[in-house]
């Protein structure tokens, strides 16, 4: 093997997407020292989305002061790749769970500090941003990030405000005259892997109301919220965002990102491929090795695992999937580009006793990979 391209998902909560490059790159070349590997960490858009794609492409980590969730100073970031052509946001940066700590309350948090992320973005002259969902403490359907941008929210009396899940019950009309000219100007992709929709009983605040707080009687205080949000929205933006799958993404951003800032909503590993310009790195590629915790029907959504196979199989360059687990109903991977599925559970035990072993059990799944395929190469 002369080039190999490494971009695996994490194994949540046991190795980091890096950490998988890394080992996969020790075995390679110790049985290839002459091949050359491209590492290409892979990130949802959660925590740690910026680091990842920083990873693959270099680039610079550029510091922001913002507000957190509850409107006090923070010390933000976000990142400059593609030579400061594109800059990567993930919204937990400003409005992530673990900044309010022991203080959840979904009827107050505000994405204003995502929205001033953007703007700071958008005045260094980014052409493209890429926006990542996940981990939030939010639930105000992005009207706070629309705020910081220049969108203006009125209640009943014409007085502005910025809208939190609590009051978006609030808003009589919504004025998008102020919105930044330089967000307008450019290409806004948004990273989420989910398809709730804004409200309802699979929506924001239902489904993920409760790991931010919200009681049973919050949730539907904030559910109600979000659909009279949706209603006005469609009658002052003329867009409808109801049955928007991803729309109650991130306590209703999704939908947030696709009204104020007309974002298309896109799976992430298909973020990451066009950002990092997979179909051409693919060309010259011998063998591709990607993975994730565990393969199964799920999987075959479009997750990590068969984006990178449909983008491979055009480019007639084999997958090879190296994953924790292998679940049931796996077979149609074969149609969508997957050449093989290997697990690294070496001795069939359950998740506690093979999480600690992970990293020593990878290792020794490429090794044994490595060797019958130089063995292949000498024959």
């Amino acid at each position: 093997m002369k080039r190999v391209i490494l971009i695996p998902d994490s194994f949540k909560g046991t190795m980091e997407s890096a950490e998988i490059c890394a080992i996969m790159a020790e075995q390679i070349h110790r049985h290839f020292p002459r091949a050359e590997t491209v590492s290409i960490p892979v990130a949802d858009g959660g925590e740690g989305s910026v680091d990842a794609f920083l990873q693959a492409m270099g680039g610079e980590k550029v510091r922001c002061r913002t507000q957190n969730p509850f409107g006090e100073e923070l010390d933000s970031f976000y990142g400059l790749v593609d030579q400061g052509q594109t800059a990567v946001i993930e919204m937990a940066a400003s409005a992530g769970l673990p900044l309010v700590e022991d203080r959840l309350d979904p009827l107050r948090a505000s994405t204003y500090g995502v929205g001033q992320l953007m703007l700071d973005a958008a005045r260094r002259g980014v052409k493209k941003l890429i926006m990542g969902l996940g981990g939030s403490a939010t639930n105000d359907g992005g009207c706070g990030a629309a705020c910081a941008a220049g969108v203006r929210f009125l209640d009943a009396a014409g007085n502005t405000f910025v809208p939190t899940g609590g009051t978006l019950k609030d808003i009589a009309r919504i004025d998008m005259t102020g919105l930044d000219k330089s967000l307008q100007d450019m290409e806004i992709v948004t990273m989420c892997d989910i398809d709730n929709p804004l409200y309802g009983p699979t929506g924001a605040a239902h489904v993920f109301g409760p790991q931010k707080g919200a009681t049973p009687a919050v949730a539907e205080e904030l559910d109600k919220g979000l659909l009279h949000l949706c209603q006005v929205m469609q009658r002052d933006t003329g867009k409808d965002v109801s049955a928007l799958p991803g729309g109650g993404a991130a306590g209703g951003m999704g939908a947030g990102m696709a009204v104020f800032f007309d974002s298309a909503l896109q799976m992430g590993i298909e973020t990451v491929l066009d950002t990092v310009r997979f179909d051409r790195l693919l060309q010259g590629a011998d063998m591709v090795f990607t993975g994730e915790g565990k393969i199964d029907g799920q999987s075959l959504r479009g997750k990590v695992v068969i984006g990178v196979a449909r983008r491979a199989r055009q480019a007639n360059v084999p997958v090879v999937a190296i994953v924790g687990d292998i679940g049931d109903h796996v077979e149609p991977a074969y149609d969508e580009g997957v050449s093989a599925i290997f697990s690294i559970n070496r001795v069939a035990v359950e998740y506690r006793q093979a999480r600690p072993r992970a990293k020593s059990d990878l290792a020794l799944t490429m090794d044994n990979l490595m060797r019958f395929l130089s063995r292949m190469e000498m024959a």
